[in-house]
């Protein structure tokens, strides 16, 4: 299975909402990366992806952009064979 990479926030419910959606499609590993407590994540975030807002998810080195990006991708059928590499 692909890498999975998110960055989140603790409070976030949209972070919690794509963290079940990926579990359920299998994913069993998340790397979290909280810009919460890491200010200096929150820059790289923002710089690598041009989004202010969590999560940003990235399986591989495709950045699929937040929850309702994940979602969508779902719906389409693309999410699975992307986790799938």
């Amino acid at each position: 299975m692909t890498a999975v990479k998110m960055y989140t926030t603790q409070v976030c419910p949209y972070c919690q909402r794509a963290k079940m959606l990926l579990k359920q499609r299998g994913v069993e590993a998340i790397e979290e990366i909280r810009i919460d407590l890491d200010p200096v994540q929150r820059d790289h975030m923002m710089a690598v992806t041009g989004r202010r807002t969590v999560p940003q998810i990235f399986i591989g080195e495709t950045h699929v952009g937040g929850c309702d990006d994940l979602i969508a991708l779902d719906q389409r059928g693309e999410l699975t064979p992307l986790l799938q590499g």
